[in-house]
């Protein structure tokens, strides 16, 4: 004899096996009970079934979810992605270097001729603060020059990567300096702001010689004490520059210096630097050829472009 337990047991088990192995006779199959008997089949079950609900219609799902996997399961069953792998950004040629740019003399000089006559150590001797520059026939000033080739050439080597520090903020009619020892001094181990891997000081001659146009760099000679331990390095510098310049179509000074090159001891700024630093004359403002180049927009650009590339050659 079968106790209540075991009734109720059996009984759902065979509910069960009906319902799924049979689902497709009691759906569509010949007397297929309706739903009223099915339930009512249910409801009259022994408590521990009372109810449990199973349809022909839920048995069909069941296989139907069975044979199709959920969406997570489908997710976890197809391949992953291979990662997404972004180029890296090549490094800027320039980046993490810092240069000094030294546009020659300031708009406002001659306005103030007590404080740029006033004298200032030059590297053990002493010259004046600064001049007013000179300028092209047609009254371009070295000044402006000097400033607008600066201005273009910070946004090369910036967009290179290069921090860039000017010795001046403005070409400004009312204002001068600064003294040629505060431009050597600007970008010096130790100074105040960063420490510089070189300084441009960027000039235009105003020679009056006959036929005299052409660029010159200068370079530091050895002074002990002074420039012994960045003359070598800023001659190369020099040599690097004049190829950039000459790269770029610039033609070389026809009446100072050798292929382009020049050493001086006298000049405050190159005397004052403690970092590899150079003197440009871009140019003979009084010739009319050079002139041309240096009033006009692509000229000042390409004199830039020039310079650009001598300090990214020797930078690298």
């Amino acid at each position: 004899m079968f106790g209540r337990v075991e009734g109720v047991v059996l009984a759902a088990m065979l509910l069960v096996a009906a319902v799924v192995g049979g689902a497709m006779w009691w759906v569509s199959g010949p007397g297929a009970p309706t739903p009223e008997v099915a339930e009512s089949a249910l409801t009259d079950a022994p408590d521990g079934l009372a109810g449990l609900s199973v349809s022909a219609d839920s048995a069909s799902g069941d296989r139907a979810r069975a044979r199709t996997p959920s969406p997570e399961r489908r997710a976890a069953l197809e391949p992953a992605p291979s990662p997404t792998v972004s180029p890296s950004e090549p490094a800027l040629p320039l980046a993490g270097r810092v240069v000094v740019l030294d546009p020659g003399h300031q708009l406002g000089n001659s306005r103030f001729p007590a404080e740029v006559n006033a004298t200032v150590d030059a590297g053990g001797f002493t010259k004046a603060c600064n001049t007013t520059g000179t300028a092209t026939a047609g009254g371009y000033p070295e000044a402006t020059f000097t400033w607008e080739v600066a201005v273009e050439l910070r946004a090369l080597l910036e967009s290179a990567g290069a921090q860039v520090v000017m010795t001046r903020s403005s070409n400004s009619a009312d204002r001068w300096g600064p003294c040629i020892d505060e431009r050597g001094r600007i970008g010096n181990p130790g100074g105040p702001g960063p420490a510089a891997d070189l300084e441009l000081s960027l000039h235009g001659d105003g020679n009056l010689a006959a036929g005299a146009h052409g660029f010159h760099v200068i370079a530091p000679e050895s002074r002990a004490g002074w420039t012994d331990d960045i003359a070598a390095p800023s001659l190369a510098l020099a040599q690097s520059l004049r190829d950039g310049l000459v790269g770029v179509g610039v033609a070389v000074s026809t009446y100072l210096g050798v292929d382009g090159i020049d050493v001086r001891g006298d000049l405050g700024t190159l005397n004052l630097a403690d970092k590899p630093t150079v003197m440009v004359e871009l140019g003979n403002m009084r010739d009319p050829g050079d002139a041309a180049l240096m009033t006009s927009a692509s000229g000042r650009r390409t004199y830039a472009e020039g310079l650009l590339a001598g300090v990214t050659a020797w930078l690298g």
